[in-house]
């Protein structure tokens, strides 16, 4: 996806709180999400956001402000889930994104921007719903550092497997438990081992960690038996979300062998409410480069576009507000910053690799990147990293110390790109906190 007038960096709307400094959703983002009226039993239905406001797109297709595909995709968005929106495909998406942005931009005549703001909520006064009804859910390791950290622990002779440089490894993981930014959730039970000890036992977690990901809403699927080729991947992503792959390391480290994740990892996985689609994200991309010794992926897994434009550069901050920061009402504290450019594999290369042995893929699937952590400390995206195994405990601005997540702990995620010469986008959060487990 190319730029084009809706990347416009000077473009402005005339909704004023869109063009704040460091807005998260100036005209040229525009995410989508599933809203209604708080505190009401209205049925959900899509939202773009603009500015701290939400544009109805129930509302605004039942207004004569739009018309022909423009008006069709926001007539699917008016239901109370994306999935039909999602499965027209890039070029219903684009049109769709187009007319917003010609509506909402400044210089609308007069009548048309009056009608468009009948259509405003504020972002404060709505809740939000999980946007799609997510079939399946597929979760990726797919950051070479994050997998060095973890493993260096486990094995610290053998931290890689000798399949990380050459496959995008994935397990499958639990749509049920998918929630919305904001839902707090329970500690897990279950059995853990513990070093040196006869035998496991079973209660809460007790070495409860977050991973940093970014979601990826899969847009248009594929016949079983039909694999899209990377160079078709990308028409098949819809956009990326924030994801907060919650994680039970004692319990999950206990029962991975032989097999992958389960309890450790089922319990709860949290999405931020909007959705960025990959047009608004085009002017962050960047080249997909290997180091040259590294292997370099198979055939399958290579093509140019990849090569030239296959990374996309979005910043992402992990911060930290324990019970005891709320009652002060002291910030939360920041644990990390890293960028999703460091990852080891490209979107487009998770979709090929996920559909390349005949899996069918359908709108509203959800896959997620698998934690994002960067080549330094700081840049860790789970605090099994930061603290060494719990080793070495974080040390917060409070006096507080974290090995690992304690109850009423609440992690907030962060995303956004900005540079110079475009337009800084943003993600808004993705929040949950730590209920005692029952």
């Amino acid at each position: 996806m190319g730029l084009n007038h809706t990347h416009d960096p000077q473009a402005r709307s005339w909704v004023e709180s869109a063009n704040r400094p460091g807005a998260d959703f100036p005209v040229q983002n525009l995410p989508f999400a599933v809203f209604r009226r708080a505190r009401t039993q209205e049925a959900f239905r899509g939202g773009v956001a603009i500015g701290d406001e939400v544009l109805d797109l129930g509302a605004l297709a039942a207004s004569p402000l739009l018309s022909g595909e423009a008006l069709h995709g926001a007539r699917l968005c008016a239901l109370p889930t994306l999935n039909d929106f999602m499965a027209q495909g890039p070029s219903a998406w684009r049109a769709l994104r187009h007319a917003l942005f010609a509506l909402l931009e400044d210089g609308v005549d007069e009548p048309r921007r009056q009608a468009a703001r009948a259509c405003l909520l504020p972002q404060a006064g709505v809740e939000f719903a999980v946007p799609a009804r997510i079939g399946d859910y597929t979760d990726f390791y797919t950051s070479i550092h994050h997998a060095r950290n973890v493993g260096s622990l486990l094995q610290p002779d053998r931290p890689l497997t000798d399949n990380f440089q050459w496959i995008p490894i994935a397990y499958h993981g639990r749509a049920s438990s998918v929630v919305v930014s904001g839902t707090p959730f329970r500690r897990p039970m279950g059995q853990a081992m513990a070093a040196g000890a006869p035998a496991p036992v079973y209660g809460p977690c007790a070495r409860l960690d977050y991973e940093l990901e970014l979601g990826v809403f899969i847009g248009p699927g594929n016949p079983q038996g039909r694999p899209i080729a990377l160079a078709q991947a990308e028409e098949h992503v819809f956009g990326m979300c924030l994801l907060n792959d919650w994680s039970a390391r004692d319990i999950q480290f206990w029962e991975m062998a032989p097999l992958g994740p389960f309890l450790g990892k089922n319990f709860c996985t949290s999405i931020s409410p909007w959705i960025v689609t990959l047009e608004a994200l085009a002017p962050y991309r960047l080249p997909f480069e290997r180091p040259p010794l590294d292997p370099q992926p198979l055939a399958y897994l290579e093509e140019k576009s990849n090569r030239e434009q296959g990374v996309l550069d979005i910043q992402l901050s992990v911060c930290l507000e324990t019970q005891r920061a709320r009652v002060d009402k002291t910030p939360p504290a920041q644990l990390s910053h890293t960028s999703f450019r460091h990852q080891y594999w490209t979107v487009a290369q998770l979709v090929a690799q996920h559909t390349v042995g005949g899996c069918n893929l359908q709108p509203g699937d959800l896959i997620g990147t698998g934690t994002i952590s960067g080549p330094a400390r700081e840049e860790a995206g789970a605090i099994i990293e930061l603290t060494r195994g719990g080793r070495e405990p974080l040390a917060l601005p409070n006096a507080e110390q974290r090995a690992f997540l304690e109850d009423g702990d609440c992690v907030i995620l962060r995303g956004w790109c900005e540079k110079a010469g475009a337009a800084r986008i943003g993600f808004g959060e993705c929040r949950g906190e730590v209920l005692p487990a029952r």
